[in-house]
């Protein structure tokens, strides 16, 4: 019998190996490991938007009359669990961090980016087009296709999608391990990202817990839709939490999640649109770490959190969320505007928050791409057996 070493012990490894040699490697070595995982991370960008083009674009067209349906569904869906996501991790912050967490001075943190090896060289890759204007050039062309049964367009997109889908499983997947490898060895020659860790380890204790009392709710909720068992379906999924776990990317992990939430039994047409659509729309993992972590922010430097601030917060962060870029920190970064005018945060609270995100952003962004899975059997459910969607 041929033994197969599959994805999921591969990223395992990658990890393991990835923090042991970041610890006693030169700096010399670290920079190779920075340079291929710096070049590497330009290509899945450049590659990103031409993913969910190739992927929703076709998948509205075969969806029909229906996709207007699918869309609406599948936002409502997505929005409604980022709330929940944001709710709950608001009610846990509060009746846990007041209790261990003292106002203190946090102004001599720096951000753990500045510890970093630094590439060899720097290839710039730019998109052909932002994820945004994917989506929006996605949506459009689908629809498109879909009301006016366009042969030649659907030809097009099916032959764009099987080299998209060529490109994925010949290279992305494949160098995927060696990618988390270098990220993971990074951080630990760093160091910086480690002390943070420490200083905030009842928070991510917190964080942690949440996402997986989260993705435990999500999937719960789509095996009682679908029949089947909630924990053999998430089990199923755990290679794409493993893959976000190192790439920090809900978007670089979409070709995992998607092969996977197939695997999984989803729907293969409902799965193409809606898991690169998530991808971009669904960060309730994000936003539990975003809640908390801004919640341990204010009660360090003074402040009094309440629900009437924070609701508030959470719903646009809701919506805001849909713009951020599903690159490494790439939800802080949407949110920061949100932090300051909303939430009264000044600069160095901004960057304490830049700085405590992106120390776990792998985290949060795990939990997104994981509950994505779910997401897209509950969309299913819902959608299945529909004429409309035949």
């Amino acid at each position: 019998m041929k033994f197969s070493f599959g994805l999921l012990p591969r990223i395992i490894v990658a990890i393991i190996l990835g923090v042991l040699i970041g610890l006693i490697a030169p700096e010399g070595l670290v920079r190779v490991f920075a340079t291929f995982t710096t070049l590497f991370g330009n290509f899945l960008n450049f590659v990103v938007p031409l993913i969910i083009l190739g992927f929703i674009a076709p998948g509205i067209a075969k969806l029909g009359k229906g996709s207007g349906k699918l869309l609406g569904m599948a936002t409502g869906v997505a929005y409604a669990s980022t709330i929940a996501a944001g709710t709950l991790a608001f009610f846990v912050a509060m009746a846990v961090l007041p209790n261990v967490m003292t106002e203190g001075s946090l102004s001599s943190m720096e951000d753990p980016e500045n510890a970093l090896a630094a590439t060899f060289i720097a290839l710039d890759m730019p998109p052909v087009f932002g994820v945004m204007s994917a989506l929006i050039l996605a949506f459009l062309l689908g629809i498109g296709m879909a009301s006016t049964g366009s042969k030649t367009m659907a030809s097009f997109f099916d032959e764009f999608q099987a080299i998209i889908e060529k490109t994925i499983s010949y290279v992305i997947i494949p160098l995927l391990p060696f990618h988390i490898f270098g990220i993971f060895a990074n951080m630990a020659y760093g160091g910086a990202v480690f002390e943070i860790l420490s200083l905030f380890a009842i928070v991510f204790v917190i964080i942690i817990i949440l996402h997986w009392t989260m993705l435990l709710l999500q999937y719960s909720a789509a095996g009682v839709l679908k029949g089947k068992n909630p924990l053999a379906i998430l089990k199923t999924m755990m290679p794409a939490y493993f893959t976000a776990l190192g790439t920090q990317s809900s978007a670089a992990t979409i070709p995992v999640t998607l092969r996977q939430a197939r695997k999984s039994g989803a729907n293969e047409r409902v799965a193409d649109f809606t898991v690169p659509l998530f991808a971009t729309i669904h960060l309730s993992g994000s936003t539990i770490t975003l809640v908390s972590c801004a919640i341990g922010v204010m009660l360090l430097t003074g402040g009094v959190p309440t629900f009437g601030s924070f609701f508030p917060f959470i719903l646009m962060l809701g919506v805001t969320m849909i713009a951020a870029p599903g690159v490494p920190g790439g939800a802080v970064m949407a949110a920061i505007g949100l932090l300051e005018v909303m939430l009264g945060f000044d600069a160095t609270m901004v960057a304490l928050m830049i700085a405590l995100y992106m120390a776990q952003d792998s985290f949060g962004t795990a939990a997104n791409v994981t509950g994505d899975g779910a997401l897209a059997h509950i969309v299913d459910r819902f959608t299945n057996g529909r004429k409309s969607l035949e």
